[in-house]
């Protein structure tokens, strides 16, 4: 027997879920028009049962055979439960039936695109901008294709077309944000979101991605105002208060900051990066107890967070406590090896604590992976230096010099070692190129052997660069 239910989506939209239900208990037939089976098959989506939706694509293509929307939300269900090929197969049927449905050759579109068939997505996709009545997500999908192509120029391209077509879009602000982040363009991603905000001066996502390109260039007060407006508009915008304590953070406005991190508090659940971030601004305010309360929130959170395990290291060493510093920088090593920062402190407290052989192999480690820093340097040469290894003190300054040529400070301080070594010459030497380099920082030299004030030849050689 077959009954017929018309469907009148405004009187009861879920009386046709009841009806469908009711005809599979009885193992029954009834007849749905083409709307109610849609609403039936969304139903099912919505509740993340693509099986059962499925089963009423089959009985709505036995009731409807032409109808190429069944056909096309049975290969996006398809396409969910990874069956392609299949996808592709009533894809086709769909195309046979309504060659014109913009829908058809979206979503063959979008399984190109998944499995990084470039060519073909970008195909199907520019058939589905002549047919389609808005076009903002085709271009935002062919903006995709582009990115994973790593052709970031012509993704820019794309999701500016989108962008005309729907000021509101947020996901192609944020693409944008991105693929200027990538071709490292934030005077054009300025330009763009500053022309953008003339037209839509109430849109915050576009005031965010602005302040995040201020961030980058280090145009922090600008960064800080950006993010006012956004917060303005949206204030619950949670990001948008983190990045603005970072920017805070960049101009040592470490108290401001930390009452902007805790704004986000307000708008969602406090995070392991949050309480890390107000620990380091109570560190560098050298409140080191509330310090070390907020990092220990921290890896309570997330027992990953290398940079909180070292941060309560850090407001130990603070206070001289270098044997407990030294256990929690260990912590914080065991989860990044290879952070010359977490090193250089592990090779100070052992330093502190007089172990000087595991300090100066913690040293090697520092200068294995950041050649670069010249207080890294510097202080193992010291090390060196005040066990009396007088060569090895030069020969690590060398070495400094090798990867940091334009340092004066390394200049500096080989004058002191020659010096000490009795090589006046080559000291003089070095003296001079110290003094081409930088003659303001000639003070360095006196400063670590104030002896030298008195040594004639080096005032001699002073005076000359000075004047």
């Amino acid at each position: 027997m077959e009954e017929e239910f018309e469907f009148d989506f405004n009187k009861d939209a879920q009386n046709s879920v009841e009806r469908y239900e009711e005809m599979i208990r009885n193992q029954d037939q009834y007849f749905f028009d083409a709307q109610a089976f849609e609403y039936i098959i969304d139903n099912y989506i919505e509740k993340n049962d693509p099986v059962k939706a499925l089963q009423v694509v089959e009985f709505a293509l036995n009731q409807h055979p032409y109808a190429a929307v069944f056909l096309i939300k049975q290969a996006q269900l398809l396409l969910f439960t990874n069956q392609v090929d299949k996808a592709f197969a009533a894809l086709e049927k769909a195309e046979m039936l309504e060659a014109s449905e913009a829908d058809i050759y979206v979503l063959r579109g979008n399984i190109y695109h998944n499995l990084e068939r470039n060519a073909e997505a970008l195909e199907n996709f520019e058939k589905a901008l002549g047919l389609a009545e808005t076009t903002d997500e085709i271009l935002l999908q062919m903006a995709y294709v582009y990115q994973n192509m790593h052709d970031y120029e012509n993704a820019i391209v794309y999701i500016k077309r989108s962008l005309e077509q729907n000021m509101e879009n947020k996901d192609g602000l944020y693409e944008l944000a991105f693929c200027y982040d990538i071709l490292d363009k934030q005077e054009e991603s300025i330009q763009f979101y500053q022309e953008y905000i003339d037209n839509d001066p109430y849109s915050y996502a576009a005031w965010y991605n602005l302040a995040n390109s201020f961030h980058k260039m280090d145009l922090f007060e600008k960064a800080i105002d950006a993010y006012d407006y956004a917060i303005l508009i949206k204030e619950n915008f949670a990001s948008a208060y983190y990045n603005k304590g970072n920017a805070l953070v960049q101009l040592d406005k470490y108290a401001e900051a930390i009452e902007v991190y805790k704004q986000t508090f307000e708008y969602e659940p406090p995070n392991a990066d949050t309480y890390c971030a107000i620990g380091e601004c109570y560190e560098k305010l050298e409140r080191m107890d509330e310090a070390r309360s907020y990092y220990k929130k921290s890896v309570k959170m997330d027992s990953k967070m290398a940079d909180a395990w070292f941060g309560i290291g850090v407001t130990l060493n603070f206070e001289e406590r270098f044997f407990e510093s030294l256990h929690f920088y260990k912590k914080a090593l065991e989860l990044d090896e290879e952070n010359p920062d977490f090193w250089f402190a592990i090779a100070d407290a052992y330093y502190k604590l007089g172990q000087i052989e595991q300090s100066v192999e913690a040293y090697y480690k520092v200068l294995e992976y950041n050649p670069l820093d010249i207080e890294a340097w510097l202080d193992f040469s010291t090390v060196l230096y005040e066990q009396g290894k007088l060569v090895e003190a030069s020969e690590t300054i060398a070495e400094a010099i090798k990867n940091n040529p334009e340092a004066a400070e390394l200049y500096y301080r080989m004058v002191a070692y020659l010096f000490a070594l009795g090589q006046t010459q080559e000291a003089i030497s070095y003296l001079e190129t110290a003094l081409t380099t930088d003659p303001e920082k000639h003070y360095i030299l006196f400063e670590y052997l104030p002896q030298l004030q008195d040594n004639r030849l080096i005032l001699e050689v002073i005076n000359k660069y000075i004047k």
